[in-house]
């Protein structure tokens, strides 16, 4: 499927909205239990993008966790609806862009699925990603 570049996205109530300039690096599924209990559930998936490349307009809120990594993730939100809208990640990763907030999702396929050791065991992990049983 095609790319398209730049591809934008919001929030469910339209206060906040966003572009990205640049082609996201990858696209993930990440089965960790903090991905699980932020979801609501078994998974999340994201477009992994360069720092730098979403330009928000609107007011985002924020609060920093430690990761299943150990790492410390930063998520932005809509402090009006509740919208996952994005992750910071500590380390140089890059911004991880929830793929529900994308105005065109059609695109997305994932390429590696991360903590597939703690995958719920009804999920059907895809059949073409490369399975990391965590984010190494």
């Amino acid at each position: 499927m095609i790319m398209p570049i730049p591809f934008e996205g919001g929030c469910h109530c339209g206060a906040v909205r966003y572009v990205c300039l640049e082609e996201p690096t990858t696209v993930v599924n990440c089965h960790c239990v903090d991905c699980q209990q932020i979801a609501g559930s078994a998974f999340i998936t994201g477009v992994l993008v360069p720092e730098g490349s979403i330009k928000v307009s609107g007011e985002l809120k924020s609060y920093r966790v430690k990761a299943d990594s150990g790492n410390g993730i930063t998520r932005h939100f809509c402090p009006i609806c509740g919208t996952r809208i994005m992750v910071e990640l500590e380390g140089g990763v890059g911004v991880g862009v929830s793929y529900t907030t994308l105005d065109d999702n059609s695109w997305l396929e994932p390429a590696i699925e991360f903590y597939t050791s703690k995958a719920q065991h009804w999920i059907n992990l895809c059949s073409n990603t490369e399975k990391l049983m965590d984010m190494s």
